[in-house]
Formats: structure tokens, sequence, C-alpha cells
């Protein structure tokens, strides 16, 4: 019998057990409860009293989001019912489990239960499943959620429970609901009064390199204060008199959040030793922590303390005696750079939503103060809730899974967030180059084994292919340090490998436990699904296949030998080779630049491995940073990334002509380049993509461009520019950009020849243009905009035409004489635009401008004839100019 009273004394979810026993009884249950209130511990034993009491066996699986949680909360239920861990509630997270075949009530991490859901689609033996915390929107929780959901509508005896601090109850309650929405049992909030302090930093909390150290600095001092004020001021005035009481769960303490482990140990660092901090202990707490270091934090004690953690402390972690919170206002999250197709943790503003669950930490045991490093008015522009990790994490695992599981895509699924489509394509891509998935997205036989190994298919397919040539164990080594939360020191990988074997490292014990268990799947599994993988179609298909791709195993490896199999096999896109000697640049086969870290061992490497990197766009140089490598030989980097190596024929416009070479690539890295004599297949793109980086060389005054234009193709191009301002279709657009996008209309014959060799500096722009003259119209290309109009003496006089990007009119400069008789100036474009006049003197100075020619005779020419008569008198200046011969010489010489 589960005594509820007990586990429950103290928790307000115990209050709402008779709605609780409604939701569960329907099989389908939403959950809202603040952190604090209990959920976590006194839901999982009434669901298993509910199916214990309905003659429903099997076990309740629960899941939590870190490890950490996992293991504190299967603690904290085993030491309210009384029980050993594993007898009544146990953990299971990687590479670690306290369950028995007694436990009735098992924690696991997300990753856990979506690989069992893989191997046992039924979930045999299990009565309930709860997901807790799934408004924190991992990826793996939103895939768990919607396979369960499948399964559920499978099994009418699954009980499926959904759990969150903070979340859409009714999305949710739709969403798993089958022909209507779950359940919904919403808990409210018991806190105390809270005091909310704002404390920003003078600068910017970040830089180019992540948080700076004046911020960390500004974090410590800030908390130092905050806990030197709440221990000489208790809530009861008496200063120095801390409250001790039962009811507090201790001593006061204070939780500070930092955004990742590196933080937290920087601030640990800058609060310990402090003097105003005497008496009062200072930890840390972490996911890459050993189970022991965590416990201490979680564990309540007669001292005060402060815990620095990371977020795993937000909403699914209790750490006793809490009164105080300073909140960083910071997060770190995987963010996916799709430009350089690479994963990295990027440090952000955290959510309000986080934000209110941090602060609310200080007031669950009585009235409580958070301070937030930020400034108030920020507030506003903070997201209201964190981005779901769907929107940014890398697929290929989740879409191996889906597809595992029978729905490609996760098609049809109940998924919270849809799949991104341009990410999902790009994903299934890379696991078809696995030999993962089929074309239509299913999994294959290679798929499925990749998918029985509990680390991400690159690594799993490293560990399978590399274990026939440096044997499973070493194997086994390298993928469960590349799996694990271990860093190397100044991203040396081998120093890390040699530190784990040593024992030395704090992760060496988990490490040495999940390398057995991927030696035993490696050598365990051989029979059944073969310990080479990849040696199907899909490789032997490779067009430069090392003479053996799986050569027999060295006996005794050297350790950078056996980093660099596995690294390298895992990650061949990452693959990198150094851009020049002395230099910490370097290409990777994926055609993503990266850098050394300054002063890093690796320096000098001619040839890296990268297992890790990170954005930092900050840097002079490529803006991406690697993180962890290992010194690779060129030829055991050609064998590892075989399929990436490839001859191809390039050709570039290059200093006015193509120029053709062929090169030997490692992907992006180019191995040996040769010049050749480029193909036209080669060669006509290069003219056009030259064409559209030089341009067209219309502005002479830039001083580049692929043509040089003649005055008669410049015209040209001005009248047509105008006719298609004016008048449109059919006439042709005269900008660059046009003129670029329809180049093979008008330039085919000119690219050819440019294709073959020929100078640019011979092409007759006016000809090429008049192919662009659209027929019939073109026989009215002259009537609408003539070259030259006729003047009242007889010439012929060209029109100056306005750029194409103007909106001005085209002008006839004309001495005023020859335009006697003349009353209304001439037009283009049928009549639609006035050519406006220049009107010069005898010596060709201007002096009037019009587009009105009998306005001018009427009310400006008298004016011009008082002032020019006596300046030039050899001229004609008749009072009545419409009545008078036009002249283009001299009174005396009658022309």
């Amino acid at each position: 019998m589960i005594d509820l009273a007990r586990i429950g004394a103290g928790l307000p979810v115990a209050a709402h057990e008779h709605p609780l026993r409604d939701g569960l009884a329907t099989g389908c249950l939403v959950v809202q409860a603040p952190p604090g209130t209990g959920k976590t511990t006194f839901v999982p034993p009434l669901a298993a009293a509910v199916a214990e009491e309905t003659g429903r066996s099997g076990r309740v699986i629960v899941t939590q989001p870190r490890r950490i949680a996992a293991r504190a909360a299967a603690r904290r239920l085993a030491a309210l019912t009384g029980t050993r861990p594993g007898q009544f509630a146990g953990h299971t997270v990687r590479g670690e489990s306290s369950t028995t075949r007694a436990t009735r009530v098992e924690f696991v991490t997300t990753g856990v239960l979506l690989s069992r859901l893989l191997h046992d689609s039924e979930l045999d033996g299990v009565s309930t499943v709860i997901l807790d915390e799934v408004h924190e929107r991992h990826l793996d929780s939103d895939l768990a959620l919607a396979m369960v959901h499948d399964l559920a509508e499978l099994r009418e005896d699954l009980t499926v429970v959904a759990m969150s601090a903070t979340l859409d109850a009714d999305f949710w309650a739709g969403l798993l609901g089958s022909e209507e929405p779950a359940a919904v049992v919403e808990i409210g909030s018991v806190l105390h009064p809270l005091e909310v302090r704002w404390a920003p930093a003078a600068g910017s909390p970040t830089d180019a390199r992540g948080v700076t150290r004046d911020f960390l600095g500004h974090l410590a001092e800030v908390t130092a204060t905050a806990m030197h004020d709440l221990l000489s001021h208790p809530a009861d005035g008496k200063a120095g008199d801390v409250d001790r009481s039962a009811g507090t769960g201790g001593p006061p303490s204070a939780l500070v959040f930092a955004p990742g482990g590196r933080e937290v140990d920087a601030v640990v660092r800058g609060l310990s030793g402090r003097p105003e901090l005497a008496g009062v202990d200072v930890l840390a707490l972490s996911g890459g922590m050993e189970a022991r270091d965590q416990d201490r934090a979680l564990t309540p004690s007669s001292r005060p303390r402060i815990v620095v953690s990371t977020s795993v402390a937000e909403s699914s972690l209790t750490v006793p005696g809490v009164r105080l919170v300073v909140d960083s206002g910071l997060s770190r999250e995987p963010r996916l750079d799709k430009g350089r197709g690479m994963t990295g943790l990027v440090t952000v503003r955290e959510s309000k939503a986080s934000a209110v669950q941090r602060a609310g930490r200080a007031a669950r045991l009585g009235p409580g103060v958070a301070v937030r490093c930020l400034r108030a008015e920020d507030w506003a522009g903070m997201d209201e809730e964190p981005p779901p990790e769907v929107r940014h994490a890398d697929l290929v695992g989740p879409l191996l899974a889906l597809a595992c599981w029978g729905s490609p895509r996760g098609e049809g699924m109940a998924l919270p967030t849809p799949l991104p489509v341009d990410r999902v394509a790009e994903a299934e891509e890379e696991l078809r180059q696995l030999g993962a998935v089929e074309a239509d997205g299913r999994a294959t036989a290679t798929g499925r084994a990749l998918a029985q190994i509990p680390v991400d298919p690159r690594l799993a397919r490293a560990l399978l292919e590399s274990a026939g040539s440096i044997g499973a164990r070493h194997a086994a080594e390298v993928v469960a340090m590349l799996a694990s939360d271990a860093r190397a020191d100044e991203g040396d990988l081998v120093a890390l490998l040699r530190s784990l074997r040593s024992g030395r490292h704090p992760a060496a014990r988990a490490w040495r436990q999940q390398a057995a268990r991927l030696e035993r799947l490696v050598t365990e599994g051989g029979s059944s699904r073969g310990a080479r993988p990849l040696t199907d179609a899909h490789l032997s298909a490779d067009p430069h296949p090392a003479a053996d791709p799986h050569p027999a195993a060295d006996p005794h490896p050297s350790t950078d030998t056996v980093v660099a199999t596995v690294v390298a096999l895992a990650h061949p896109g990452w693959i990198a080779r150094r851009r020049a000697e002395g230099s910490g640049g370097y290409l990777l086969a994926c055609g993503t630049g990266a850098d050394l870290p300054r002063g890093s061992r690796l320096a000098g490497s001619a040839w890296l491995a990268v297992a890790e990197t990170t954005r930092s766009p900050g840097r002079s140089g490529s803006g991406a940073l690697i993180r962890a490598a290992v010194p690779i030989d060129e030829g055991s980097a050609m064998a590892a990334a075989r399929t990436l190596d490839h001859t191809e024929d390039t050709a570039v416009w290059r200093s006015g002509k193509v120029v053709g070479r062929r090169e030997h690539r490692l992907g992006a890295i180019v191995l040996t380049s040769t010049p050749t004599r480029p193909r036209r297949a080669l060669a006509r793109p290069a003219v056009l993509e030259g064409l559209r980086s030089e341009g067209l060389g219309l502005d002479p005054a830039c001083g580049h461009g692929m043509f040089v234009w003649s005055r008669n193709a410049v015209e040209l191009r001005n009248r047509l520019g105008l006719l298609h301002r004016v008048m449109g279709d059919p006439w042709p657009g005269m900008d660059e950009e046009t003129l670029v996008a329809r180049a093979e209309e008008w330039l085919g014959p000119e690219i050819d020849a440019l294709a073959r060799g020929r100078s640019a500096g011979g092409v007759s722009m006016a000809s090429a243009l008049r192919r662009l003259l659209p027929w019939p119209a073109a026989g009215r290309l002259d009537e609408l905009v003539p070259e030259a109009v006729q003047v009242p003496t007889g010439s012929h006089i060209r029109l100056d035409y306005p750029p194409v990007d103007s909106d001005l009119a085209p002008v006839l400069a004309v001495k005023l004489q020859e335009c006697f008789g003349w009353s209304h100036g001439p037009t283009v474009c049928d009549g639609r635009v006035k050519v406006v006049l220049h009107l010069l003197s005898p010596a060709r100075r201007p002096l009037a401008v019009t587009d009105d020619l009998a306005s001018f005779w009427r009310h400006a020419y008298p004016q011009v004839r008082a002032e020019n008569r006596g300046r030039y008198i050899k001229h004609p200046w008749p009072e009545d100019p419409l009545s008078a011969p036009p002249r283009r010489g001299t009174t005396r010489s009658g022309r």
C-alpha cells in the first residue's frame, strides 16, 4: 500500500488528490503546477496507486529533462517512502541505474525513454508515462510526447500525463487528447511575498568571447552584498538572528543563476574567501558535475549556503532553504548555424517565463528577495517564453529516431511544433549519406543499427566503422569521451583521453562505465547487426575508395591515432587543413573557416580532425572557433573522408578572361590545382558569373565592368530606357539588373566568344543591345525616340537622352536663331514627352531653357533680345521671331 498521506505531507499538490485521481482515471491528464508545489514528488506515486487500485500492474515512468533532476527526484521519493533506492523509486540515466524488479516509479531522462520506445514500441510492463517539465520544449521531450501519444492510441490501458510549471494547458490538453481534450488540473502558486530588485552591470554582460569577466565579477559582488544583507537583516528584523525554524528548511541560502559551467566556476571563485561571507558555504551545481558533488548542493545543511547553478535549478530541482535568488539574466542554449553547418552553445537573454521561475525559488519558504542583474527597462523587450528547441536544433538524431519509429519526418504525429521543412531536408540528406535512411525517409538496416547505440548517429557510425581498425575498446573509449560532458583543456582531445584513462579527470568514472557499455553494444551486437554496417553499396560506390576501408585492427594503436580515427569518421566534413604556414586559421572540408584559440596546443598542426566548434562572430578571422580537435595526418584524413575525395574541373572569370583549373579536393579543401583549358559547359557559366560580379561596365567612373560601352551604345540604351519608362511593354527595361538577368538573350554570341577565349574589348554593345528590341515594334524605334530632330533651318541635331535611372526629359541644344518661325518644340514617345530646348547664343552659350517655345517667344524672348542684340550684332534679333526666317549663320551670310 502506497502511503500517499506521508508522501504528500506539506505539499500543496496533495490538496488536489481527488481531481488528480479523476484525471488519471480518464487515461490522459495535463497538470499545471508552479515549482515547489510538489507535483514531481506526489503525482507519480499517486499514478502508481491509481493503477494498482484499478487492477493494472506496471511501472510508472517519469521523464526529466536532466540527469541530475532524475537522480534527485528518485532519491527524494525513496526517502519519503522510507525505502532504499530501487525498492519503490529508482532512476535510470545514461550509464547509470538504481532500479530493481520491484521498482514501481522510475525517473528517467527523456533520451532514455526515447531509446526504450525504439527498442520496445509497446512499453511492455508500463502503466503510466509522466512527461515532466514539458514547458521547457526540449526536442527530445517533444518527440517523446508524440511517440507516447501514438502508443496510447494503440494501448487503451496506458495513462499519459504532461506536467509543467508554466504552460498553455488548453494547448497541451488538445494535443494529448484524441476525440476530446485531456483532463486538466491546475494547481495554484503558494509563494510568499517576493521583493524584486534590479542590479544592472555597468557594461554589456557579453562580448565576442562570451560572458565578460567584469560581468561575472559584478554577479559575485551583487551576490555577496545581498547574502550579507540577508544574514544581517532576517525577516523578523533582529539583526544577526538567522531564522532556523523548521518551516524554512534550515538556514537561509542563496541560489545564483549563471548561464554555463564555466561561469558557475568563475562566480564560485569570486565568492570564496570573502570576509563578509565567513561561515557561508559556496557550492557549484551543474549537469556536468559528479553525482556526489551535485548531492552536496541538493542536501539540506546546518550552515548558510550560496549555490551557484546553471539553469538545471530553474524548475526541475529543489535547492533547500533558498530565500535569495540572484539572476544573471542569461541563458545558454544550443543554436544551429545553418551557414556553417555546425551547432554550438550560445549565450542569450533569458525569457520572462524563465526569469519568473528563477525568482520564484526565493519565496517558497517565506518572504524572499530576487535580484536581477539587468535593467528594469530591459524587461519589456524580453521574450515571453523560451523558443522551442526544434527551431534551432540539429535534426539528424531526431529524424533517425522518427524514421525508426515508422513516422519519417514526424508526419501525422502530435508534435507540439512541426519540424522545419528546410532543415529536415538537410538533415535527411546527411542521414542518407550515412546510409541510415532510404529516399523516402524510412530507416535502413544500418539506420536501425545506429539508432540502437545511445549516442549521436555520427558517433555511432564512427564507433561501428572504427572498431574494425582500432579495436572495439579503443573506439568505445573515444566515442564515450566525445558524447560526454567532459571538456578538453585548450581543445586537446588526446590530452583529455589520457586524463580520463588515468582516472584523474572528475568524469572518469562515468566515462569508463559508458565506454564499457558501448564496447558491449559493438561486440555483443556484432553477430546480429554486424560490427561494420557501413560497408554497404552506398560506400562501395565511392569514386575514390581506400584500398581497404576496414583494415585489420592494430593491436597497439597510439592514442593520437585512436582519437583521430574516430573523430574523423564521426565528422568527415570537419576535417580541416591549415590555411597557411604559421596560421591559426583552418578550412574545413565542409567549406567553413575556423580558427584555433590563441595559444592552443594544437597550433602548428597541418591537419586537424575537429570534434567541436562554436560561433565567435566578433573574431577578425572566420567567425568560428575550434573548441576540440586532434592532429591527423593527410593519409588518415583522406581515408576517413573518402566520400569527399573528388577531382573536378573549374572555370572562373578573372582579369578579363576565363581561367580553367583541374582541382583535386577533399570536400572544399583544394589538394592540388593545375591549369586547364575549360570546357564550354564550364566556361559559359563562368562568364555569366563574372558578368554578375563585375557588372556590364555601365558606369565608367567606377573603373570596373566586363565591357566597354561606345557613345552609340550608351545613347541607344538611354533611348530604350526612356521608351520603357514612358511606354512600358513591350519595350525592355534597361537597368543593369534587368540587363544582367537577360544577358543570355542579348549577349549570347558574345558570351560564347568570351568562353572560347576572345577578349571583351571587341564587343559591340550597341549591336548586342538591339537583340532585345521587340518585334514588330522595333520598326518604330527611330520614330518614337529619334537620334536627331530637324529644326526650321533644316539642320538635323542630335538629342541628348537622359540616363536610364533619371526621370528627366531629352534635351535639344540648338542656336536660338535656328528656331525662328518654330511655334512649338519637338516631342518624342508619340507626343507623350516634350523635348527640353537649350537655346544657345551664336557663341553656343546657354540663353534659355524651355519646353514651351510659344511661351518663350511671348514672354522671355524680348528680354533675351535686349540683352544680346548689342553683343551679337552680326546675327539677326528680329522683333517678331515667329515671322522671321531661321538662320544658321550671320545676317550678311544669308544662311
